[in-house]
């Protein structure tokens, strides 16, 4: 009885342990997640700390399956349009995945307003390359 009620314990303790368990241990953000907006006035906000008005392209980010490259307009400070203009797109595999993860990105970015948006579920290469690049296109406005 003893050794029943000692094996449960023990399997007990090793399931919580797996559950508890995080799977990813990278720390790196990802994004600032700086707004487009400069927060001074014009008349003292020091060069280059302002949003610029445009059309701004960020640096493809390599992902496993191919570059994947956003290109944002910027309006009065906010992001007004996102399109991913490079993606992979190489398979059928490529075509069903991006055909569904790019304009969901593309309609996070204007929700969020910021590279910080939402990994889409069975396109994480994708996503992690999007937002690589969307970041690039935000610093690029901010210049």
């Amino acid at each position: 009885m003893r050794r029943i009620a000692i094996t449960i314990a023990a399997t007990v303790s090793v399931v919580v342990l797996l559950f508890s368990y995080r799977t990813s241990t990278d720390q790196t953000p990802v994004a600032t997640g700086r707004p487009l907006t400069d927060t001074q006035p014009s008349s003292t906000a020091s060069p280059g700390t302002a949003s610029a008005n445009g059309t701004f392209t960020g640096a493809a980010a390599d992902t496993r399956y191919g570059p994947v490259q956003v290109r944002i307009t910027v309006s009065g400070g906010k992001i007004t349009e996102a399109d991913a203009i490079e993606y992979p797109q190489e398979s059928g595999r490529d075509v069903r995945i991006n055909s569904e993860a790019v304009p969901a990105l593309n309609h996070e970015t204007l929700q969020a307003q910021s590279a910080q948006i939402d990994t889409v579920s069975g396109a994480t290469y994708t996503s992690e390359g999007y937002q690589q690049s969307l970041q690039s296109a935000i610093d690029q406005a901010h210049r």
